[in-house]
C-alpha cells in the first residue's frame, strides 16, 4: 500500500467530468464492460452507468474532491469529500466517501463508493 496524491490520468478526468456535471465526459472514463456498485447497488455497462450517473451525480450536482489517494497494489482507493445537492439528513459534514477504482488500457472497469465506518476495537 502506498499513500499518494498524484492521481491516474482516468481517474482526473473522471473526478473533473464528475465535477463539471458532464455526463457524456463521464462516461468516456469508462470501459463498456464497467460496473459501478454504489452503496450495494450495481450498475453493469454504460447504459446503466449513464442512467445512474444522470440521475445520482449530475442530477444532484454532486462534487467530488480527492482528500487522499492510496494505491494498493493495481487498486486505486480515492477518499474523496462529497457536496451537491442530495438529501443530507443524517450523513457527516464533511462527508468523506471511499471510491475503489480498477483500471484496464486507460478505462475505469470498476468503481465501487462505499461510506465506510472508523472500525470499533
Amino acid at each position: 500500500m502506498t499513500a499518494q496524491l498524484r492521481l491516474d490520468t482516468v481517474i482526473t478526468a473522471h473526478i473533473a467530468a464528475v465535477n463539471s456535471f458532464d455526463v457524456d465526459a463521464i462516461m468516456e472514463t469508462f470501459a463498456d464492460d464497467a460496473l459501478v456498485n454504489d452503496f450495494s447497488r450495481e450498475f453493469w455497462g454504460t447504459d446503466h452507468i449513464r442512467a445512474f450517473m444522470a440521475k445520482e451525480f449530475v442530477g444532484d450536482r454532486v462534487t467530488i474532491e480527492p482528500v487522499e489517494v492510496v494505491d494498493n497494489a493495481g487498486m486505486w482507493c480515492v477518499r474523496c469529500r462529497y457536496d451537491g445537492d442530495y438529501d443530507k439528513t443524517g450523513l457527516p459534514d464533511p462527508l468523506v466517501i471511499t471510491n475503489y477504482f480498477r483500471l484496464r488500457s486507460g478505462k475505469i472497469v470498476s468503481l465501487f463508493v462505499i461510506n465506510n465506518t472508523e472500525p470499533q476495537y
